[in-house]
């Protein structure tokens, strides 16, 4: 207790990212892109893990050139385990360190890009969907928590954070994505899989948190709800309608907590579920 006093901190200073390294999964997406702002913005370095090799590089570079800060871009599949491997140990060498973890990546289908195709219905979703969303989000989620966090775990010190979603609490609303004109068989759904992706990512958030304890490792989950990017203004209506705030989130509303969550601003706080969906779940 003396020493935390003696290490007391300022608000301000208790955000600080500097010389910290943060793994972000997904992180060439929309998304992934503003996790990498907010470790950019607190003066961290944001390595962005994709699997689409162009696009992690542009959006690194630009990141990079914006903040004039160094951001690193990478071109892995994170459901490969020789490949996360291979990326802890190129960064390991580079900064000799690893700080964070953001597991972001995920698939999730537009809705409004299948239009009466009934692709996503439970009775006919299909086995090789099944098993390639949960490969990104599950298996993606536990290998890079099991490679990336042990090296913080060895380092007594580290920061795993899990981008779950408010259907991680909730069933999703299929009424949201119903098209007029089209037969009930045809129409298109949330995917199971989105679902089950985002509620496993809890039950490894409460997982890691309490296996890395004693070694400085602290785990926490954010569910955020959806984020307006020119959507459908009939999709848009419906789901504000569900919200109380009245209406989605904006690009930018989830840097602040994501700075929270993986900076010492939460050093007493692991385990944890925070939700910012406008009150969606309230209801």
């Amino acid at each position: 207790m003396a020493d935390s006093l003696n290490n007391k901190k300022t608000v301000q200073e208790s955000f600080d990212l500097s010389d910290r390294v943060a793994v972000i999964t997904g992180g060439a997406g929309l998304l992934g892109r503003k996790h990498a702002e907010a470790v950019l913005e607190c003066g961290g370095t944001p390595v962005l893990i994709d699997i689409n090799t162009e696009l992690s590089r542009t959006t690194a570079e630009t990141l990079s050139k914006e903040y004039g800060r160094p951001c690193i871009g990478l071109a892995i599949d994170i459901t490969q385990p020789d490949q996360v491997e291979a990326a802890c140990q190129e960064l390991t060498g580079q900064f000799g360190r690893i700080d964070i973890l953001i597991n972001n990546a995920a698939n999730n289908p537009k809705m409004e890009n299948h239009d009466g195709d009934g692709f996503t219905r439970l009775e006919q979703f299909p086995m090789e969907l099944w098993n390639a969303d949960l490969a990104v989000g599950l298996t993606g989620a536990f290998l890079c928590s099991r490679t990336f966090g042990a090296v913080m775990a060895d380092a007594g010190k580290g920061v795993i954070l899990n981008i779950s979603s408010d259907l991680g609490l909730i069933g999703p609303d299929q009424r949201l994505y119903r098209r007029d004109g089209i037969d009930e068989a045809s129409q298109t759904v949330k995917p199971v899989t989105y679902s089950v992706v985002k509620s496993g990512l809890i039950g490894l958030t409460r997982y890691l948190a309490t296996y890395w304890a004693d070694k400085g490792v602290r785990a926490n989950a954010i569910t955020p709800g959806g984020v307006y990017t020119n959507q459908d203004d009939a999709f848009v209506q419906r789901l504000s309608n569900l919200i109380p705030m009245g209406r989605m989130a904006d690009q930018d509303e989830y840097k602040a907590a994501i700075a929270f969550l993986i900076s010492d601003a939460s050093s007493y706080m692991t385990g944890s579920v925070l939700t910012i969906d406008g009150g969606r779940t309230c209801w």
